[in-house]
């Protein structure tokens, strides 16, 4: 895996996106900090990858969405404090 900062990246596009057809991850940095990575496509993501060792199962069920927000009035201390009495 190599580190390129972001002008690198932007001078020698071609490049290193000819390094990542060849199966090498790039991480990019801005300012020496990683923000993104660039992986080839056809290479399976970690949770695939463990998914297919069994090392982890699949959610059985979707996700369920998030209830309704409450319309209440007042500070979360308050309320909290109602609950406790």
């Amino acid at each position: 895996m190599s580190w390129i900062g972001i002008r690198e990246l932007w001078d020698g596009l071609s490049r290193h996106l000819s390094s990542v057809r060849g199966g090498e991850t790039i991480t990019v940095t801005d300012h020496g900090r990683p923000v993104a990575r660039i992986v080839p496509v056809d290479r399976p993501t970690t949770l695939e990858r463990l998914i297919a060792d069994g090392v982890v199962q699949p959610p059985r069920t979707a996700k369920r969405p998030a209830p309704e927000p409450l319309d209440v009035s007042g500070t979360v201390s308050d309320l909290v404090a109602e609950q406790r009495r």
